[in-house]
């Protein structure tokens, strides 16, 4: 059974989070052949500052 961890910056539309999800699905079934019932995807958001790039938080106060 394939499991996959996505881990996202929060924001994005309940919309979109399902179109992920089905998007993934259909990838994982491609390019594996797993039977879809099998596949099983874990949506995990963070904060945008507990996100960081180059040392800076990607939620941070831009300078200014």
């Amino acid at each position: 059974m394939p499991i996959v961890e996505i881990t996202l910056i929060e924001g994005r539309s309940d919309e979109a989070k399902i179109r992920l999800h089905a998007k993934v699905t259909d990838a994982i079934i491609e390019a594996i052949d797993a039977p879809r019932e099998s596949v099983r995807i874990i949506l995990r958001e963070i904060p945008a500052l507990h996100f960081g790039v180059g040392g800076v938080a990607k939620g941070a106060p831009k300078p200014g």
